[in-house]
């Protein structure tokens, strides 16, 4: 487990507005007696939650074999790794190798969906207070950041030093819990949350404009 800004602020701010129950269990992630505990439950419970802690791997393509009868000579396995925004991606490798502790197996890096290593974004800038408040004038919320799981371009712009955010619409209460998410095959959002956004991005975009920095 490793926290970073955006985590740990997530984690202290998800607190304030949970159940009694979850919000111990969010502030006791911050406390190294209780996190190992806490994450064995996450990874049972809420894996979502619980990659946001780690790097993570998933084998999602598994090729071997020709023909029922007879053992594969050899196998491949395509791995999909999610990496922590400061992951030392070479590094992460090297450990992999060390796990793995079998001369046999090559370990072939895939280079073209690769993003560079960055800190995240910060959650002091003009960007970030402007974003906030519109999300409390639109919205009338608190902003709770929190670091996707998913990959982003934002990845190459941190790398150079942008400071990058991604927004969302306003909660779905009608496809998201019947599992018609993003990139379902019912992947929709309703007419008044498109509304509420254009009103937040616009809110948004005139505060930074109208910043300092």
């Amino acid at each position: 487990m490793r926290l970073n800004d955006t985590t740990r602020h997530y984690f202290e701010k998800l607190a304030t507005v949970a159940s009694p129950e979850d919000a111990a269990r969010f502030r006791g992630l911050l406390d190294p007696q209780k996190a190992p505990a806490i994450r064995e439950y996450l990874a049972q419970n809420d894996p979502g939650t619980y990659s946001m802690l780690h790097t993570s791997i998933s084998p999602n393509i598994i090729r071997a074999g020709f023909q029922i009868n007879v053992i594969p000579s050899e196998a491949e396995a395509t791995l999909d790794i999610r990496a922590l925004p400061d992951e030392d991606i070479s590094a992460f490798y090297d450990l992999m190798r060390k796990v793995i502790n079998d001369p046999a197996v090559e370990l072939i890096p895939e280079s073209k969906n690769q993003r560079p290593g960055s800190a995240p974004s910060r959650l002091d800038s003009d960007a970030y207070k402007a974003i906030e408040a519109s999300y409390k004038k639109v919205y009338g919320v608190i902003t709770v950041p929190t670091m996707s799981t998913g990959a982003t371009d934002m990845a190459f712009l941190r790398a150079k030093g942008t400071q990058c955010y991604g927004v969302g619409v306003m909660s779905d209460t009608e496809d998201a819990p019947k599992g018609f998410a993003a990139h379902s095959d019912q992947e929709r959002i309703l007419e008044e949350s498109l509304y509420k956004h254009v009103q937040f991005i616009w809110n948004a975009v005139t505060g930074i404009a109208a910043s300092r920095n």
